[in-house]
């Protein structure tokens, strides 16, 4: 399996922000998750972050039931809601309930400005935009995940104290999803723009977006790198 399977609009997104994509998807916290070379006080500040992210996250796609178009849409995107706020972020609190991080101090983080900025592109991508715009906002957060999930795995990270959040993201569960993410955008392409969707200018539009979504979450990584700052 590889990430090509997350369909045709991730790839050509990948695609038009090679760059941004390679500093992303390889960072330096990154690679740090992978060989255990990651501070484990930059983690657990990424993890208090990151619970703030998914409160934002879990509205962006709530805001995506309300732009959906068709039954299967709305389904879909509940779905997430659902999994991000009974699942994700319930493993957040338990991880941070055994690092002496009550859930009453995970709820009080500050959020950091490199949080800020990036929850609240994607809302407004949503807010001012359509379904489109709001999927090429979250699609590198979710397939991205995937992708670096499978790639630290196939690198055979077993000796890293993260091996548990590798296997999260490169487990068959969140796989899957990244796959119904992928087939969701490609079919709400298809149903609103046509055949051709990648040759009109809606989608260099869309491929703006997305880059500037992988350019912040560059910035988030950066930013679990600095938990002092």
């Amino acid at each position: 399996m590889t990430a090509s399977s997350y369909g045709k609009a991730f790839e050509l997104w990948r695609a038009a922000a090679q760059d941004e994509w390679q500093r992303y998807a390889h960072h330096a916290f990154v690679q740090g998750l992978g060989d255990g070379s990651l501070p484990h006080e930059a983690f657990l500040h990424y993890l208090r972050q990151d619970y703030v992210f998914l409160i934002h996250f879990a509205r962006a796609w709530a805001l995506a039931a309300a732009k959906a178009e068709t039954l299967e849409e709305m389904q879909a995107a509940a779905a997430t809601v659902h999994a991000l706020v009974h699942i994700e972020m319930p493993l957040h609190v338990e991880v941070c309930a055994k690092e002496g991080i009550s859930r009453d101090e995970l709820e009080a983080t500050p959020e950091r400005k490199e949080n800020l900025a990036y929850t609240r592109y994607v809302l407004e991508a949503g807010y001012s935009g359509d379904f489109l715009d709001l999927m090429a906002a979250l699609a590198p957060c979710v397939l991205g995940y995937g992708e670096i999930g499978l790639r630290l795995a196939a690198e055979g990270a077993a000796e890293t104290p993260y091996r548990n959040w590798i296997d999260t993201y490169a487990g068959e569960e969140f796989q899957s999803a990244c796959r119904e993410v992928g087939a969701l955008i490609d079919a709400a392409l298809q149903r609103r723009l046509g055949s051709n969707w990648e040759d009109l200018p809606r989608w260099r539009q869309l491929c703006g977006r997305f880059r500037t979504a992988t350019e912040l979450e560059e910035g988030f990584w950066a930013m679990g790198l600095s938990p002092d700052a």
